[in-house]
């Protein structure tokens, strides 16, 4: 250990540890989906961070270990951004470093069994408290939540529906937490069990309380994907190719069909004579079309990405317009200043425009969605308000071309069981090209999945969903109660540290002549 401690006195030596231990969580999200590692994955973070010598070295251990998280869950972006992908990283890291030091505050040392009960409550509160900060879509995004690792896990959804992701991401730290005291701190591992305990009743009190919505009937929805088309008139060829994958849907008795995101590239009111074509085809199926153009408008200045429904006669008037853009993918924040990445990356060339709404929409047969596109079903919030709108399932229209051959695709398909726990409804990510999938409002898979590979017309039976959930209901109550623990911990601990200093120094020693006692006698 001496060793070992030597070792990591150089700052550089222990920076660089520090990022590939921050790393290392994203080994728990698709593809490598190993959800069971989210429980230990922090661990070593948290181990390095208690032993800093001082509460900056700690906070600086915590912006490494976050810089290293934020550079391998958006490992996917170097091929695109480049550089500009290590400033991201290194930006958003700083967030970790004010967890570093409350790591340390609480646990370094040798705490006692009341410090590490609230280690056990602060330090996830900490966690929670960034991914609030992180969330916010000018940052990038909830992508990478630590509690969409738990995608596959029948308890954790169930959990979900209580109090969404950001309840599992607390769980989960909490559980690294009380690993991380019964490796290191012997003397605390009473109250590290007792947390153990009390996170094992909240999630059977969980699983046997919470609410699920009815289900009705089943609805056959039938996804299509053309996957990858090529070339310079790769807008038309795409159309074509959904189109004919479209036609082998007539006879099946489907619902409702899903392209996915820009799968039409021009303008309807533009080009009629696609309108013309989608009709024919919403005839010929005897379903509506829920399309995708990603297009300049006819009707308003700029380029819209917008959800659109076809009925047999042509559009039926029924348009979401995508709100929350992806940061440098559809738009430059704070172009003036940060324009340069466009010459160091992939970054747009043209900010996209934002809708000013979300919308259901009624299919015509008793069935009403809400649709999402793409990077909108990493937002909690918005599955919700479209539940509690009244939608029957959820709709996300996606494409990964340009990361077709990376971890993005299936990490990004599997937000979709996320979602569907969250509100009790059914989701379908159906995508242009990348991974599509489809849940059931238990977040369980329905029907295959359609890889990065795959090019076809799918059906899926998907079953409706009524009634409400705790999450629904409630909303983020978990993500708010963060910064509350914060600060009565906060208070706490400035109370107890002026109580410490007004406390009178105890009157030194006498002897039986009334002198005062020397040191060593």
């Amino acid at each position: 250990m001496k060793t070992l401690g030597h070792w990591l006195a150089s700052p550089w030596r222990r920076s660089t540890v520090a990022a590939v231990v921050g790393a290392l969580p994203v080994l728990a999200f698709p593809a490598p989906s190993l959800w069971w590692f989210a429980y230990v994955a922090l661990v070593p973070w948290m181990l390095l961070v208690r032993t800093a010598p001082t509460g900056r070295r700690a906070a600086c251990d915590g912006w490494c270990g976050g810089f290293g998280f934020m550079l391998a869950m958006h490992h996917w972006l170097l091929p695109n951004l480049h550089v500009f992908t290590f400033v991201v990283a290194a930006l958003l890291g700083a967030l970790w470093a004010p967890w570093g030091w409350l790591v340390r505050r609480l646990l370094g040392g040798a705490p006692s069994r009341g410090r590490v009960a609230a280690a056990l409550a602060v330090v996830p509160s900490g966690w929670l408290t960034i991914e609030l900060v992180r969330s916010w879509q000018g940052l990038g995004g909830p992508w990478g939540v630590l509690g969409a690792s738990q995608w596959q896990v029948e308890a954790a959804l169930r959990l979900a529906s209580v109090g969404g992701t950001w309840l599992l991401s607390f769980l989960v730290v909490a559980l690294n937490v009380a690993v991380a005291v019964l490796v290191a701190v012997r003397r605390a591992r009473v109250s590290a069990l007792a947390g153990l305990v009390a996170m094992a009743a909240v999630t059977s009190a969980a699983w046997v309380y919470a609410p699920r919505p009815d289900t009705g009937d089943r609805v056959r929805i039938a996804l299509v994907q053309p996957g990858v088309v090529a070339g310079t008139d790769s807008a038309d060829r795409r159309f074509d190719r959904e189109e004919q994958l479209t036609r082998e849907l007539a006879g099946q008795d489907v619902g409702l069909i899903v392209w996915g995101e820009s799968s039409v590239g021009f303008d309807l009111g533009d080009r009629p004579d696609l309108a013309r074509r989608l009709a024919a085809l919403s005839r010929e199926t005897g379903a509506g079309i829920l399309v995708n153009v990603d297009a300049r408008r006819s009707d308003k200045p700029g380029i819209y990405k917008s959800s659109v429904l076809i009925g047999p006669d042509g559009p039926t008037g029924d348009r979401y317009d995508k709100m929350r853009l992806v940061p440098f993918g559809e738009y430059v924040p704070a172009r003036s200043l940060l324009g340069w990445a466009t010459s160091v990356g992939e970054a747009a060339g043209e900010d996209r425009r934002r809708g000013s709404g979300q919308v259901v929409m009624d299919t015509g047969n008793g069935l009403r969605i809400g649709p999402m596109v793409c990077f909108e079903s990493a937002f909690p919030d918005m599955s919700r308000h479209l539940a509690e709108d009244g939608a029957d399932v959820l709709l996300a229209q996606s494409s990964t071309s340009t990361f077709q051959r990376s971890w993005a695709p299936a990490q990004h398909a599997s937000l979709g069981a996320l979602r569907a726990a969250e509100t009790g409804r059914p989701m379908v990510h159906a995508t242009l090209t990348g991974v599509s999938a489809v849940y059931g409002p238990d977040g369980e898979p329905v029907g295959p999945r359609l890889g990065t590979d795959t090019a076809a017309a799918q059906v899926y039976e998907v079953p409706p969903a009524h009634g409400t959930t705790f999450y629904v209901r409630f909303g983020d109550w978990p993500l708010y109660g963060a910064p509350v623990v914060l600060a009565v911990w906060g208070v706490v601990e400035v109370l107890r540290v002026r109580r410490g200093a007004r406390e009178p120094l105890a009157p030194p020693a006498r002897t039986a002549h009334g002198s005062p006692a020397r040191p060593g006698r």
